[in-house]
């Protein structure tokens, strides 16, 4: 009795990692805000995950951010993505980031013709 008492005393005192596979561990992080609207951090998890970032007071009220982050992808190597978020909007770029095919040539050559037309004053109904 007083072994399966022990074991279950165990269980609960266990640290969470242990009992929660989920559970990442925090191996790296730095923060800093100078208290006027600039700030950045970074932080690093045990799984590879890894994140830059810094702000600063922005025209309209708010923050202007950028930075980025990277995680490792399952058939190895990592993801990067770069992001910045201002006045003009929220923009990301990585190569994770499926990219349209190009317009062919027959419709380069008649969005090339219709502001042509426009430029010279030409309207369709």
């Amino acid at each position: 009795m007083k072994l399966v008492l022990l074991a279950c005393l165990a269980a609960i005192a266990a640290p969470q990692r242990l009992r929660d596979p989920r559970f990442i561990a925090i191996v790296r992080e730095s923060r800093q805000d100078q208290g006027d609207g600039n700030f950045n951090f970074q932080y690093e998890g045990e799984n590879g995950i890894y994140v830059d970032g810094s702000g600063r007071p922005g025209s309209r009220g708010g923050s202007n951010m950028a930075g980025f982050y990277k995680f490792p992808l399952p058939e190895g190597g990592y993801a990067e993505v770069r992001y910045t978020a201002d006045e003009k909007g929220f923009r990301v770029e990585s190569p994770l980031i499926p990219t349209p095919h190009p317009l062919p040539a027959h419709a380069v050559e008649q969005i090339r013709n219709a502001e042509e037309q426009r430029r010279r004053g030409i309207v369709w109904d």
